[in-house]
């Protein structure tokens, strides 16, 4: 039997992030391909060093899709072993979660995780019959998976939770558990929760429960809270958060990852503040500096853009245009995105440009303008945005005008 170093790390304390941008941003309708699964899985692992495993479960996909999704996840877990947890999801039935097995079978720290109805409504539409009877089928499934194999730890989700009656969660959970289930998710699957709702539901059934039992939250994003409620998940002692690069999911998407991992390492102070005084959320420290070339490279293979407003990662960070920001930037962010994320601070020519802005663009072009030329210079620049109606003048164009400019002084 293998060890659940998920399990582990969660029941010390320890944060997991369960990576869904593969499986759940499919419903995104976006596609990675195998070879960049790979990639990603072992991109999110090394942030992390030789403890990828015990901080990162990573969901390859869903096996049944059909035979190339079966191989996109069997190639993930056979070449991202030993750097992350990789963890093939499926229905709950004996084919899908035997068919789940194979697609992990013999690697390290390989898991599968049944998706099982806990709301009367989704359980009637997924299985025709009562929550009650779901959940105790889910009960039979892990035992029956385990005995298939005791090397692959099975999880087991809990489909829409958020409308489920907590202590009949509570107590099917205790029994996954005790036939061997690592973790429990429990899934806001229509994204309707408010932040007092999260906290409470897993609030209350993690208390109903009992400790052995490991919690995990899948927050869905279409209010635009799946990080608050993320946050309040986190409060209520759940230590195993679902995430997704760039907040790719079903609908609105989920919390995203490169946020929330900023978010609870970028201070320890505010780690605590979330977590508790005595929490210690890492066995190794996420390297933050790559989460804006992970971005960037999910963004590349899924097609979905970085904007200038995307938290953490977009094109905005460490950008500046105008007067006081250019003087005093550590008033205006609240972080230095050089020191932490390693992005270098850019100063961007738009019709707001300051003179500060103006002779600074200038000598980065090897210019160097006096007061008059540099009022010149900056009346060019406004006109030109307004003109071309928007905000970022090419650098280029600026260089040709300043070219004129010193030419005719």
């Amino acid at each position: 039997m293998a060890i659940d170093v998920v399990r582990e790390s969660a029941l010390t304390d320890r944060v997991v992030v369960w990576e869904e941008s593969a499986r759940d941003g499919a419903q995104a309708k976006t596609l990675m391909s195998a070879g960049f699964r790979v990639r990603l899985a072992r991109e999110q692992g090394q942030m992390f060093g030789e403890d990828g495993p015990r901080h990162v479960v990573f969901a390859a996909g869903f096996p049944a899709v059909c035979a190339e999704e079966f191989e996109a996840v069997r190639q993930v877990a056979v070449e991202a072993e030993g750097t992350v947890s990789v963890s093939a999801v499926c229905r709950g039935t004996a084919q899908d979660v035997r068919q789940a097995l194979t697609s992990v079978k013999g690697t390290a720290h390989a898991r599968i995780m049944v998706i099982v109805p806990a709301s009367e409504a989704m359980s009637q539409v997924m299985t025709h019959r009562p929550a009650a009877e779901a959940l105790a089928a889910g009960v039979d499934l892990v035992r029956g998976a385990r005995d298939m194999d005791d090397s692959v730890v099975v999880d087991v989700c809990l489909a829409d939770a958020s409308r489920a009656d907590h202590a009949l969660m509570a107590d099917y959970a205790a029994r996954m558990t005790d036939a061997g289930a690592g973790v429990v998710v429990l899934a806001d699957t229509v994204g309707d929760q408010l932040p007092a709702e999260a906290e409470a539901m897993f609030t209350g059934v993690r208390s109903q429960a009992g400790q052995d039992v490991v919690f995990a939250s899948h927050l869905h994003n279409d209010l635009g809270l799946g990080l608050a409620n993320t946050l309040q998940a986190l409060r209520a002692g759940i230590r195993v958060v679902s995430s997704s690069w760039l907040g790719i999911a079903e609908r609105s998407g989920l919390v995203a990852t490169e946020q929330l991992l900023f978010l609870l390492a970028y201070r320890p102070d505010r780690a605590k503040e979330l977590l508790g005084d005595q929490a210690s959320p890492w066995w190794t420290a996420p390297d933050l500096t790559r989460l804006p070339e992970i971005a960037r490279m999910v963004s590349q293979e899924t097609e979905v853009p970085l904007s200038v407003t995307t938290p953490i990662v977009g094109s905005g960070v460490g950008t500046i245009s105008t007067g006081t920001p250019f003087v005093h930037p550590q008033l205006f962010q609240p972080y230095d995105p050089r020191e932490l994320l390693g992005v270098e601070p850019r100063i961007m020519l738009t019709h707001l440009a300051s003179a500060r802005v103006i002779t600074a663009v200038a000598a980065r072009l090897g210019r160097d303008l006096d007061r008059e030329q540099t009022k010149a210079a900056a009346q060019w620049v406004k006109t030109r945005a307004y003109r071309q109606g928007r905000a970022l003048v090419d650098e280029d164009e600026f260089a040709g005008f300043l070219d004129g400019l010193v030419a005719a002084s």
